[in-house]
């Protein structure tokens, strides 16, 4: 069963460098890239093909941007989903009622120097959000 209660060895914390496509928006956050990722089938996170790394809340730090983001929230409101207002590109986003709190979700494709063989071994968690089944994967998951 998937979980996003994280255990997290602060000896495997990196801090990685992120921006949008086009460099508005620019972040760090100390992640632990040998731990899960997540792929989501709900609404947003399937039409964005959004792809997170979970950054606890004192984790993530935006350098550059604040006034460059637009702030989305739909259905239950209660995940803060973050574009770029220039390059449209979702760099992260907050959820703020998960079981580890108040957490930063880093689009992995939005780190800079990651090769793409170290994304490719990041363990992938899938998970069915569109159910609000956060704790089960979806039936189908290979699209994600």
């Amino acid at each position: 069963m998937p979980s996003f209660a994280m255990k997290v060895n602060i000896n495997m914390l990196k801090t990685y460098q992120g921006s949008c496509h086009c460099g508005a928006v620019r972040f760090e956050a100390d992640l632990d890239l040998t731990q899960n990722s997540f792929r989501c089938n709900c609404s947003i996170c399937r039409q964005t093909r959004f792809w997170a790394a979970v950054a606890r809340e004192d984790g993530f730090r935006l350098l550059q941007g604040n006034d460059e983001l637009t702030q989305y929230l739909f259905n239950k409101k209660k995940n803060e989903h973050y574009f770029c207002k220039h390059c449209g590109v979702r760099a992260f986003g907050i959820g703020t009622d998960t079981p580890i709190g108040k957490m930063y979700g880093v689009n992995l494709g939005c780190l800079i120097d990651v090769s793409d063989e170290d994304l490719s071994k990041i363990p992938i968690t899938y998970i069915d959000g569109l159910h609000d089944q956060w704790q089960n994967p979806p039936t189908f998951c290979n699209h994600l």
